[in-house]
């Protein structure tokens, strides 16, 4: 039996400054996220969508919100999914990734 070792061949390697900075910047914004734990935010993403709710858990890759009622980003099933669709049901909770944030702004 023949065995080929060839190494893998790598098609991309991050700099090492960037993923410095990367690190930074999730730090910074883990910081900024656990100080206004519990509080209404408004969240912009890179992508260009924003999203108002209240941060209710942080870990180190994603900051959850809790959605308002009725919310368009609702992740729940519709009438015919299971669990069956509930109008009054309002503990959503959008998870969002630390790299993808632009900006949080504190709602008063």
């Amino acid at each position: 039996m023949s065995t080929d070792a060839r190494e893998p061949q790598a098609i991309y390697e991050a700099d090492s400054s960037f993923i410095d900075t990367l690190n930074k910047y999730r730090e910074r914004i883990l910081s900024v996220c656990t100080e206004h734990l519990h509080k209404p935010v408004r969240v912009h993403t890179t992508h260009g969508q924003h999203h108002e709710g209240i941060i209710v858990h942080i870990d180190a890759y994603h900051i959850y919100l809790q959605l308002p009622p009725g919310h368009s980003r609702a992740l729940i099933p519709g009438p015919y999914g299971y669990p069956p669709y509930n109008p009054y049901y309002n503990n959503v909770i959008l998870p969002l990734a630390l790299f993808d944030l632009l900006a949080i702004s504190l709602l008063l």
